[in-house]
Formats: structure tokens, sequence, C-alpha cells
């Protein structure tokens, strides 16, 4: 028996942009390709999604995945270890909240020595630069230290206030190509171009991770359902009609 890609991509809760990026990058190829390019997916080929989607819910980058899957690596130990890394940075993350809780109620100051342990943006670094390059990172992390501590809070500010306002469109279905959501999608990729300034292909990539991507969906559909949906579709409108 074989599944089509749309009927993948529903049962999953992912899109079909997704599947085809799998595809291309050689993590998930379908059991064959039809007539008009349709790509339907067997048995054996939805065990391996199935994999992969435990792999990224336990935080696996895909090059990390696809090194399980294919270097015939031990998936048990590989994922032992990795339940690990993450009970560690948890309780990392845990002593860094109860050391500021214990100076909070002293009436301390904070210690960045001790209040901020377990909070690592370098670990990220790796992901950053395949997917848009060393020179996007570099850009980025030069221009964040130079916004200063006002800076970074009005960047900050302005992140949260597109994140209300995709979620207020969401909640009464706004279209994507309104000119109210489009108003939210400028904004956004003026935001996103304070570090490094996509174009239209770059910009579909990244928003589309918005949804793909269980950390960014979870930072986005925090501000209410469909949150993150919408703010892919209308930058997808945005990069077609102004972007291109």
């Amino acid at each position: 028996m074989e599944w089509t890609i749309h009927q993948v991509a529903r049962a999953t809760g992912t899109t079909s942009r997704t599947l085809r990026h799998y595809d291309r990058i050689g993590l998930l190829a379908p059991s064959r390709v039809g007539p008009g390019g349709y790509r339907h997916y067997d048995d054996a080929a939805l065990r391996r999604y199935q994999r992969i989607l435990l792999l990224r819910e336990l935080g696996l980058g895909l090059a990390a995945i696809a090194g399980v899957l294919d270097e015939r690596t031990d998936e048990v130990d590989a994922l032992r270890a990795h339940a690990d890394s993450l009970e560690e940075e948890s309780a990392r993350l845990a002593r860094a909240v109860r050391e500021t809780v214990r100076r909070t109620e002293q009436g301390e100051e904070l210690d960045v020595t001790t209040s901020f342990e377990g909070f690592d943006a370098s670990r990220y670094e790796d992901e950053v630069v395949q997917r848009w390059g060393r020179d996007a990172h570099e850009r980025a992390q030069r221009t964040w230290r130079e916004l200063g501590e006002a800076g970074r809070a009005a960047h900050g500010a302005e992140a949260d206030a597109i994140g209300r306002g995709f979620a207020a469109a969401a909640a009464r279905a706004a279209a994507p190509g309104g000119e109210a959501v489009q108003d939210l999608a400028r904004r956004h990729h003026a935001w996103v171009s304070a570090f490094w300034v996509p174009g239209a292909e770059a910009y579909r990539q990244l928003t589309a991770t918005y949804v793909d991507d269980e950390r960014f969906r979870a930072t986005y559909e925090a501000y209410g359902p469909g949150t993150a949906v919408l703010l892919r579709d209308a930058a997808e409108v945005l990069a077609r009609r102004e972007l291109a």
C-alpha cells in the first residue's frame, strides 16, 4: 500500500514542502514518483519518516538524523546519549533559574557566572552556518553585539508585537494576502533584515522553518493557534509580490 505526499503531510501535521525538502537533501526519498511528479510513500518510507520525526522531537538536527539513519550507527545508543545530554541541559537551566530565584528573594544582584549557566546560543552555530552560511552568522553576531542593551530590548519588543499581530490575525481567520497581514509580513522581513537581508527564496525557506521546525513552531504558536502557519503563508505572498 502507498500514500500520496498530501496524505502523509496531512496525517503527520507537516507540509508537502517539508517532504520535498527531505527528498532533495537525501533524508527521505519517496518509494516512487508518479505522473506529474507526485511522490508516493510505502510502508518502508513511512517507517523511516517516523524515525525522522522521533529524532526531530528529541532535538537532533537534520545532519545528525541523517547520520543516525544512514551511517548505521546504533540508534538506541545514539538516542540514549542524546537523552542524557537533554537531561544535563535541563538540569543546568534549572540550576540557573533557582539561582535567580534565590538572589531575587535575598535582594541580591545577579551573578553572570552562575545566573546564565545553561544558556548557550553558540550551540546553534553549526545549524545556522549550515543553513545560511558563515558570513550570515558572523554578520548577525556582530550586529547583535553592536545593538547594545537598548537596541536588543527594542528588537525583542518588535518581535513580540509581530507575533501578537499575527496571532490576532490568525484568530480572525485573516487571509495571508490581506493588506493588514502583509503589513505584518513587511515588519517581519524588516525585523529579520536587521541582521541579514533575505531574498525571496531565502525568506521562504526561513519562514517555512517556523512551521517545520518544532522549536520555532512552539515559539510562534505560544502566541495563539495558527500564528506560525499564517506568518509562513504571508511571507510566501510577500516573497512572490515584492521580493522576487
